[in-house]
């Protein structure tokens, strides 16, 4: 099995996303961990999907 690009990584007060290929944090802070995100990242990446997926987990930190 291959290492996954996008993983999400445990921080004071939720999850960020740790791009292993970038070396460095992709997106927001996000206080439930993105588990639909982190699938949607490493498999097909559809943008439309990704995005919709940022909206979502962006209003529940409201």
């Amino acid at each position: 099995m291959s290492r996954r690009r996008y993983v999400a990584r445990g921080v004071p007060g939720g999850y960020r996303i740790w791009d292993n290929a970038g070396r460095r944090w992709w997106g927001d802070h996000y206080e439930l961990c993105p588990d639909d995100l982190l699938t949607e990242l490493n498999g097909a990446a559809r943008p439309d999907r990704i995005t919709a997926l940022l909206r979502r987990y962006r209003s529940l930190k409201r």
